[in-house]
């Protein structure tokens, strides 16, 4: 196959570089309807685009203007790859978002950061790699009902846990051997993520733009559709909207765009749960207005 060249690559992968989706896949259809938007919008202001698997080995990057992460969802299970790929490619052209904020982003210790700088996120104990860590104890320290323990790179709830004082002594031999090789984030159960659910707000050049409300399964804790979560319309508060906007204002350099994924703690005040800046779903077939400000944001990196 010849690569197609343009002044944008919107970066996919290979499951999803696809120019048609399989009769029924409407996941599938679904990237394609969001990445149709934005390509329409990029061309309304004179910008070709063309979407392109990252790990594709003939591509030659520097012919491009910039590039876009878009839906690069394999990267935390191709890790060394990608991050090999990324070392290269950020010498070859432009990257939206900043290749910083994406090797920052990668990691969950980011929430650290965030919280340093005035944040409210998430509580989080870090539990690093090779370490010894006990469930049980851990609850008893941090003095909460249920925990949430997750890798410190991941995505779709990879080896995602909720820790209850009942289960914990049957999920310490299957997180333990997991620390030998990554990090791990320890968090409490918010309770609301069960009872309303999660929203995420979408920021493009520093201002809103929409939002989505993710609501996980009956029975079940985790709002990825991977697990059977659905997402809906959502119209947040000024109090989230302002925190959603605080979150980017804080990363340097500023990102062109991002989703924070943010949740009512167990004390009642809105909390980071996640900052996407690497490959966030935009939901842009829920506002396809937002499409227009993301190519403007992509056509201020690629020097349009």
């Amino acid at each position: 196959m010849t690569q197609n060249y343009a002044d944008v690559a919107l970066l996919t992968e290979r499951r999803y570089e696809a120019s048609t989706a399989p009769e029924g896949d409407w996941y599938f259809k679904n990237i394609l309807l969001d990445d149709e938007l934005l390509q329409k919008a990029l061309d309304e202001i004179g910008l070709t685009s063309v979407r392109v698997d990252w790990a594709r080995p003939d591509v030659d990057w520097s012919k491009f203007r910039c590039a876009v992460f878009r839906t690069t969802w394999d990267y935390f299970e191709r890790f060394t790859e990608f991050t090999a790929w990324l070392k290269r490619v950020e010498s070859q052209t432009r990257l939206c978002n900043d290749s910083s904020l994406i090797w920052w982003n990668l990691d969950k210790h980011y929430l650290a950061d965030l919280k340093e700088q005035g944040i409210p996120v998430v509580p989080s104990r870090f539990l690093e790699q090779g370490s010894i860590m006990n469930l049980q104890k851990l609850l008893e320290e941090t003095g909460w009902e249920e925990g949430v323990i997750k890798p410190c790179v991941s995505g779709a709830a990879r080896h995602t846990y909720r820790v209850s004082r009942e289960n914990a002594r049957r999920l310490q031999p299957v997180v333990q051997p997991l620390l030998e090789s990554e990090s791990f984030l320890f968090q409490p159960f918010i309770n609301d993520v069960v009872q309303t659910g999660e929203d995420t707000l979408m920021v493009i050049d520093g201002q809103f733009t929409h939002a989505v409300r993710k609501v996980a399964k009956a029975g079940d804790f985790r709002v990825q559709d991977d697990h059977g979560g659905t997402v809906h319309s959502y119209r947040p508060t000024d109090e989230q909207i302002e925190l959603a906007e605080k979150t980017m204002d804080v990363c340097r350099p500023a990102p062109g765009y991002g989703r924070v994924d943010m949740v009512r703690g167990n004390d009642g005040r809105w909390e980071v749960m996640e900052l996407e800046l690497i490959e966030p779903e935009l939901w842009l077939r829920n506002h396809p207005p937002a499409a227009k400000n993301l190519a403007r944001a992509i056509a201020g990196v690629a020097g349009r």
